[in-house]
């Protein structure tokens, strides 16, 4: 099923706004969930909506948040999300850092007590959009075997870091700090597919292709995804005062709690470096540079970093965005739906 991603955006707004969110930040929800799709990052897209709208409508998203902020330092700061959506707090967030870095050179604003906030590439894009350069992580559910173990303590604890150029060419890196996102388990289950071996364990902690079997991921790379995702929930948990490695609360089990979930965005003004200019000038060399290597085989280029994901954007722009047939039934009728999660498969990012 393809859809308008104006059209998308729209059924998701209402969808979210329908479950108890204000206009305004339903329609954040929708941007960073539209987003997402249109990157073909469906993992993070409307596959979601359903999940956030029942835990709206039960209470385990605050509908109406006081968000407050606190200037700590000229470059450091605590936004404090009262179990608002993740999604809103995040981008306010970012936004806060991007003008302390305007003014500062460099921003760290810490965000506590939110909801998820989806794909982590929206919020870098949104300070490179302005000149910046920007790294954010975040926690998610314990649901990685610590490299060595056999028994889940850290999450997928992604990472997303973005840089403009003297062009329209943005990098864009993110990424999950297992061999895949649990979004991508919950993706292939939608469509009833398999996954490779080496993506993640089940209860034995046995390699599994079965998608309806997994009980645990993968640390990418063995011990250094490990020691990545120990330093994301380091700084998006423990230097935040909020719940950390196995106490982080599960996205799917009691949608009526609040999550109380934290994520950090580092925010750099390269103006304060070796100046905008030079540094923007700098990137698109290296893209440039990257693009002359000739392709190994079984691939016809070298991309960069983001390259894709805006080319699917495009592409879906022109021909509209794949969605999974029930996930569309589901925007488009009129229920909620509030208790037809599975929560004993589905228990984490």
């Amino acid at each position: 099923m393809r859809v308008k991603k104006a059209d998308l955006h729209q059924l998701i707004k209402d969808k979210i706004q329908k479950a108890g969110l204000s206009e305004e930040h339903a329609g954040i929800v929708s941007d960073v969930l539209t987003f997402a799709d249109a990157r073909g990052i469906h993992s993070h897209g409307a596959m979601r909506v359903e999940y956030y709208s029942e835990r709206i409508a039960k209470g385990g998203i605050t509908n109406d948040p006081t968000f407050s902020f606190k200037q700590t330092a000229p470059s450091c700061g605590m936004f404090e999300g009262d179990n608002g959506s993740g999604f809103v707090a995040a981008e306010k967030a970012m936004d806060l850092a991007i003008e302390m870095a305007k003014k500062n050179g460099v921003a760290v604003v810490g965000v506590r007590n939110i909801s998820h906030s989806g794909a982590l590439a929206y919020y870098v894009e949104r300070a490179a959009e302005q000149d910046m350069v920007a790294l954010s992580v975040c926690q998610s559910d314990p649901m990685v075997v610590p490299f060595g173990g056999s028994e889940p303590y850290f999450g997928t604890n992604p990472i997303a870091f973005a840089a403009p150029s003297n062009d329209d060419r943005v990098i864009t890196f993110d990424m999950a700090t297992t061999v895949q996102a649990w979004g991508k388990i919950l993706h292939a289950r939608s469509k009833k597919e398999a996954i490779p071996d080496s993506w993640a364990v089940d209860a034995k902690g046995n390699p599994t292709t079965d998608s309806t079997a997994v009980n645990a991921l993968l640390p990418i790379a063995g011990p250094k995804g490990y020691g990545l995702m120990m330093m994301v929930d380091i700084l998006s948990g423990i230097l935040l005062g909020v719940p950390f490695g196995k106490h982080v609360s599960s996205m799917y089990h009691d949608l009526s709690k609040g999550r109380e979930l934290g994520q950090l965005h580092i925010v750099i003004n390269p103006d304060f470096f070796i100046g905008l200019d030079v540094f923007k000038k700098n990137i698109s060399t290296m893209l440039d540079e990257l693009k002359e290597i000739s392709p190994s085989p079984g691939f016809t280029e070298v991309n960069y970093p983001g390259e894709r994901g805006r080319a699917r954007e495009k592409n879906y722009e022109e021909n509209g965005i794949e969605i999974v047939d029930d996930i569309y039934e589901y925007l488009i009728s009129d229920d909620i739906h509030y208790d037809r999660y599975d929560h004993k498969n589905k228990f984490a990012e």
